[in-house]
């Protein structure tokens, strides 16, 4: 039986987290530096342990003005130090609270980046295996980030999103453009159908490639999160598929 795990990034200050975590099974928790804090990111962790979601830390950019969301050129070590601070955050909250760190997607620009520069995955991902190796890597279908998590034998989950238009190489319609976004329900539905039973998306230019779908991303900062997060957990479950985290 086919299965599929919907994750959300969460902790962001957005309103809506509580009536989403029923119906995802993975929530990427920001970790203070592109948004949150210390207090949102344990009122969080709490939610998730009492819907049973696995828990994953959202690093990203120390760059609240942008919400991490604007490319920040660093020197190596920091990218570095980056993950690790924004890891030993989160970690500090789930073993206060009983709860196990489950995974990792970085998030915004951060993610993006490595997504299309090697050098940039490889960094993230040897720090990500020296704070725990056994933490799964959420990224990029198809991205350098998956390559060299693979490399490294991080455990992978290859990511497709539910309402982000894609490009004929693979790619994320980046979000300045104005059909980067899907917003009418129907196709979001159609696409997560095809993107995990077909294991294909329809790009921009109406050209059908393929796509590893192993997570689902849904946003919880869309313009009806709660109503997509509940129609994608339930056409997915009438489907048949076991909704559990990779």
């Amino acid at each position: 039986m086919l299965t599929i795990d919907l994750n959300c990034d969460m902790g962001e200050g957005m309103p809506h987290d509580a009536e989403i975590m029923p119906y995802i099974s993975s929530a990427n928790i920001a970790c203070g530096y592109h948004a949150g804090d210390e207090e949102i990111m344990k009122r969080t962790v709490e939610l998730a342990l009492q819907y049973n979601v696995a828990i994953g830390a959202h690093p990203g950019f120390a760059d609240k003005e942008n919400f991490g969301r604007k490319e920040m050129f660093l020197k190596k070590e920091k990218y570095h130090a980056l993950i690790t601070e924004q890891l030993s955050l989160i970690k500090n909250i789930t073993d206060a609270l009983g709860a196990k760190l489950h995974h990792v997607k970085p998030h915004g620009a951060l993610y993006n980046m490595a997504a299309a520069d090697k050098i940039l995955a490889k960094i993230i991902v040897h720090a990500i295996k020296e704070f725990d190796e056994n933490l799964v890597l959420y990224g990029l279908s198809g991205s350098h980030l998956i390559e060299e998590a693979k490399t490294a034998q991080l455990k992978t989950a290859s990511e497709a999103f539910a309402d982000r238009t894609y490009r004929d190489d693979g790619k994320l319609t980046p979000r300045h453009q104005s059909n980067a976004l899907i917003k009418d329900e129907n196709k979001v539905i159609r696409q997560v159908l095809q993107m995990v039973k077909e294991k294909t998306v329809t790009s921009v230019n109406k050209n059908t490639i393929p796509i590893v779908a192993e997570t689902i991303c849904l946003h919880s900062d869309g313009a009806h999160p709660v109503e997509f997060a509940r129609l994608i957990h339930q056409t997915l479950h009438n489907e048949g598929l076991i909704i559990k985290a990779q």
